[in-house]
Order: structure tokens, then C-alpha cells, then sequence
């Protein structure tokens, strides 16, 4: 048993590395487009509508919505089968296990916040925008880790893991509660009782995943017309599914595992291309120094290091919390960084938002350079730590600093 959980972490781990690669590429491709004679084309493609009806039931949006609303929907549902996973035998299933991951996740989302607040304080049109530099893109962070190979060890990687869990879940809080719009009561209901049979479904642990799939299909239309965000629909349908069926199947980790290169592959780095494109002509110094990219570059860059290293550090002198073997301080700090790389959620909160085009433009500069300059410095870092840790028979060698 232990040799198959083990064996499904890798697999886990290898497969949200190497989509963090795929992610990267879209990205570069995108801003190349993005700056090429090709512009015109590529956002003009984003703005088409498309429309879906039924009936007089219709759904008519811009394909960058259908991505943004409907495939990362997709994402959220795996977000979801991750954590029930994490919390019911994971990471997240005791406290010894989760009380340095939670210290750090709630350092690092709440000091990138506090920094992005004081710099946009006076700025009403772009205080909204709290919440971006809060977020860890982990695909993308687990990318930049694993070009360092074998030297990374697991619980360093389980860390990671953990950490960006947890600071999805409160992303998933803060959109519910903070970016939703108007709400349509009877949507709602209609969504209730659709996540009452999914429930349903879910207590009878059917093993087929068809019943789960067609009826978050339906919640998810239902939330989409209820002005609550369509993502959430992915999270909570997810956590209806249980963790073993009654042939004795394990059903939620069968389906994460069949979603995983879906996600990894397409979903996500369709989302990165659509999102990343930014016109870099005419950019001066000055756009990158205005109150909301700078905000959002140094919540990042500073939020996170000093969020996730001080709230480690005071957990662990607390008391509540020890580090795992092999991972010193200089590692977390590595980490730190490479939490840092708020790309996806970070670029899915700003589209949220904010509805000025504008406005979306200079989130995309605070988030791509930010990330940037923190993937750059957290490899580094950890490449200096690492090839210390693997030899610490050194003289003067100290796990508790490396």
C-alpha cells in the first residue's frame, strides 16, 4: 500500500512538472504572438462569440470566457478531488502533517495581499485586485523544480504540494465570496438540487464516474446563470465524490488520475495562451512602476518569501509545527520563491477583477514579471542549497540551515 501511494505521488508529481513546462511554452508562444503582426488575429479570436442554446435556454459568450468559465471549470474540479484527497488521506490528514503547510500558506497569501493593499490604497479602481499576488501556480512552480532533477527530495516536493493545496483552497474562498456577481435565486436553487443528487449519488458510492460527470455538467450551467463564479461548481461537485465506490474501486483517485493530463496538457496551457498575451510595444519603464503591476510584482516577490518563510519560522519556534527531515531553511526559502509563480490563479483572479481591458493588461505585467523574476531566483537559490544537502557529510554542514 505505501509502495503504491508512493508510486501515485510520482506519477502525480512527474505529470504536473512536465505541464508546467507545456504551460511556460504557451505562455512565450502567446506573448511573441501577442507583440508579432499576428496580434490582431489572436485577440480577435478571443473575442469571438460563441453561442450555445437549447430551447430558449442560451449561452452566448467570447471564447476567452468559454475558457476562462468553462475549461478551467474543468481545473477546479480537479483542484477539488486533489484536496478531498489531501484532507482525507494526504498532506492534509493530520495536524502534524498539515501545520506547516497551513502556517505558510496563510503567511503567503495574507503579507502578498497586505503589500499589493498598500501600494493601490489610494487607487479605488484597482484595489479590487487584492487578491492576485496571493495565488501559486504549483503546476508551474513543480516546472522550475523539477529542472533540478533528482537532488529535489520528496517531502520537499510534498511540501510544495501541500502549500499550494491550500493556498487553492482559499483562493476557491476568496472568489466565492469576493468576485461573484448578482445573484439569481432561482439558478441557485436549481443548483442546490443538482449538488443534493450529486450527493445522493455520491452516499451510494456509484462507481460509474458517468452520473458525476453529467450532473456537475448541469451544476455547472446552473451556477454559471446564478452569478455565483462557474469555476465553484467544479470544486463542490468534486467534493461529492467519494473516495472509494461500493465495488471497492477507488473512484476519486481513478478520476483525478484520468484528468490529470487532460489538465496538465490542455486545459491549463490553453488558459496560459489565451491569458499571457500582452503588447509589450510602446511599454515604458513607468507602466511596469504604476500602483497596480508594481503591487502585484512585489506581493509577489516580497509577499511570499517573507509571508511563507516568517510564518514557517514562527510555527516552528512555536512549537506547532517541525520542519520535514532533509528540508532546512534555506530550502523553504527556495520554496518561498518558487510559490511565488502566481501565473494561472494569479492571472484568473486579475480577469475577475477587473473588466477594463486596461486594466487586465497592466495585471498581466505585475503577474508575468513577478513570476518570472521568482522562478529565476527560486531556481537558483535551490540549486545552491541542493547539491549542500546531498552532501552533508561535508565538515560544517548544517540540515537545519540547508
Amino acid at each position: 500500500m505505501i509502495d503504491r501511494v508512493g508510486e501515485a505521488l510520482k506519477d502525480f508529481l512527474k505529470q504536473e512538472s512536465a505541464g508546467g513546462i507545456v504551460l511556460i511554452a504557451a505562455a512565450a508562444l502567446a506573448l511573441i504572438i501577442a507583440n508579432t503582426p499576428l496580434a490582431p488575429a489572436y485577440f480577435g479570436t478571443l473575442e469571438t462569440k460563441l453561442n450555445v442554446s437549447f430551447g430558449d435556454f442560451a449561452i452566448n459568450k467570447a471564447l476567452i470566457l468559454w475558457i476562462n468559465d468553462g475549461l478551467m471549470a474543468i481545473f477546479f474540479f480537479l483542484i477539488g478531488l486533489e484536496v478531498k484527497r489531501e484532507i482525507m488521506g494526504g498532506q492534509l490528514s493530520s495536524w502534524d502533517k498539515a501545520s506547516l503547510p497551513l502556517a505558510a500558506a496563510i503567511g503567503g497569501m495574507a503579507i502578498p495581499a497586505l503589500i499589493f493593499a498598500a501600494f493601490n490604497f489610494n487607487s479605488p479602481e484597482s484595489i479590487g485586485g487584492w487578491a492576485i499576488p496571493a495565488a501559486t501556480d504549483i503546476a508551474f512552480a513543480l516546472g522550475i523544480l523539477s529542472l533540478l532533477g533528482p537532488r529535489v527530495p520528496v517531502a520537499m516536493k510534498a511540501l510544495l504540494l501541500a502549500i499550494a493545496v491550500i493556498d487553492d483552497i482559499g483562493a476557491i474562498m476568496v472568489i466565492a465570496l469576493f468576485y461573484s456577481g448578482e445573484i439569481k435565486l432561482d439558478m441557485l436553487i436549481g443548483g442546490g438540487i443538482t449538488l443534493a443528487l450529486l450527493f445522493a449519488i455520491g452516499r451510494l458510492r456509484i462507481a460509474s464516474a458517468i452520473p458525476y460527470v453529467l450532473l456537475t455538467v448541469v451544476l455547472w450551467v446552473f451556477v454559471l446563470k446564478s452569478g455565483v463564479h462557474a469555476t465553484l461548481a467544479g470544486v463542490t461537485a468534486a467534493m461529492m465524490v467519494p473516495m472509494a465506490a461500493r465495488d471497492g474501486s477507488r473512484l476519486l483517485e481513478h478520476m483525478e488520475h484520468a484528468l490529470h493530463k487532460w489538465v496538465a496538457f490542455v486545459i491549463i496551457p490553453i488558459f496560459g495562451f489565451a491569458n499571457a498575451g500582452v503588447t509589450l510595444i510602446g511599454l515604458s519603464f513607468a507602466d511596469l512602476l504604476a500602483p497596480l503591476p508594481l503591487g502585484i510584482a512585489l506581493g509577489l516577490l516580497i509577499g511570499k518569501q517573507v509571508g511563507i518563510v516568517g510564518f514557517a519560522w514562527l510555527a516552528v519556534k512555536a512549537g506547532i509545527a517541525k520542519l520535514p527531515e532533509g528540508v532546512g531553511w534555506r530550502k523553504i526559502h527556495g520554496l518561498s520563491l518558487l510559490a511565488a509563480i502566481g501565473f494561472t490563479m494569479s492571472l484568473f483572479i486579475g480577469n475577475l477583477a477587473f473588466a477594463d481591458p486596461q486594466l487586465v493588461d497592466a495585471v498581466k505585467l505585475g503577474v508575468l514579471s513577478g513570476s518570472l523574476i521568482a522562478a529565476i531566483g527560486g531556481y537558483f537559490l535551490l540549486k545552491a542549497a541542493l547539491p549542500e544537502a546531498a552532501g552533508q557529510a561535508k565538515a560544517g554542514a548544517n540540515p537545519a540551515l540547508d
